[in-house]
């Protein structure tokens, strides 16, 4: 799969994310309403940006568009993270059998979230794990490759990593060797 280049990072003035719920509703006639979340859990708030690459030059601007171009013409997905998406806390962890129970003060996780653990005491092996559940918004439980009995202190690491279409995009080039692209973003769900 492809990655969005890296070289070229959105201006902050011009980025915006907006959430997608896939809901299915039923409204009846009395104003009564029941709403359900359709899909897997992990894939049920599909996430739109909206960026805007100001002030880049006319090289630069070329790579994106041709990387977009690219993918338009595949209809591929391509791996990209947001800007300020990225998210690493510190906490606690205890370990029994494979079961590995962490600590991080508003964890801000979901089930099936992919993270990056890096186990800076004890013995637990560091690696990518899913969260296997949330016990509250302050404790998740993941599980280990290998049965140990530990505790200790820990790094958890979201990349915010995902996989995004590009919906549409525009160039403008206001000055000589500069120019801006405004681009949307649609993360998508695939193995």
């Amino acid at each position: 799969m492809a990655s969005f280049p890296t070289t070229v990072q959105p201006a902050y003035s011009g980025f915006s994310k907006r959430s997608q719920p896939n809901i299915k509703k039923v409204r009846f006639a009395d104003g009564y309403e029941q709403r359900q979340l359709v899909g897997i859990a992990a894939h049920q708030n599909a996430k739109i940006y909206n960026l805007i690459f100001q002030n880049i030059s006319e090289t630069a601007s070329d790579e994106i568009e041709y990387f977009l171009n690219e993918r338009a013409l595949d209809q591929a997905s391509f791996t990209f993270t947001p800007p300020t998406e990225e998210s690493v806390k510190t906490g606690t962890y205890s370990q029994s059998g494979t079961t590995i129970t962490v600590s991080v003060t508003a964890h801000q996780l979901f089930a099936d979230d992919s993270i990056t653990v890096d186990f800076t005491s004890g013995s637990a092996t560091d690696g990518t794990f899913s969260v296997v559940s949330l016990t509250d918004a302050n404790t998740f439980v993941i599980t280990a490759g290998s049965s140990a009995t530990n505790s200790g202190n820990c790094t958890v690491t979201k990349s915010g990593t995902s996989n995004f279409v590009c919906e549409s995009w525009s160039k403008s080039i206001p000055y000589v060797n500069r120019a801006t692209i405004n681009a949307t973003f649609r993360e998508v769900f695939e193995p």
